[in-house]
């Protein structure tokens, strides 16, 4: 994967902030180039965008040494006004189900 991500033409159904908060739900010790790996986007994209959900008040990190642990407000709303009512929790636990359902069938596929 390197590092370069994948160019990307067009739109997509996830925002690139939900890519990297999932990402941080699944470890939330990883490195943004770990993360930037994950989500096939720079480290200073994914830096902007954990500054971006810093600020909002949808993530909060400490200091470990050399490393960053971060935690995610999962009682926090989503932002656009048509899923006010979700909440950040909401949409991991949709996200997880998918990545489940998704590493099931590849293992009974390789079976």
């Amino acid at each position: 994967m390197g590092g370069v991500p994948e160019p990307h033409t067009g739109w997509t159904f996830l925002t690139n902030h939900a890519r990297v908060l999932a990402a941080i739900a699944d470890d939330r010790t990883s490195r943004i180039r770990d993360i930037a790996a994950h989500c096939r986007l720079t480290e200073r994209a994914v830096q902007k965008i954990i500054s971006d959900l810093e600020h909002d008040g949808y993530l909060t990190h400490t200091r470990e040494g050399r490393s960053n642990t971060y935690r995610i407000q999962p009682g926090k709303l989503l932002r656009h006004p048509a899923e006010a009512s979700l909440t950040v929790s909401d949409l991991l636990a949709l996200l997880a189900r998918h990545e489940a359902r998704h590493t099931s069938r590849q293992q009974h596929q390789h079976q």
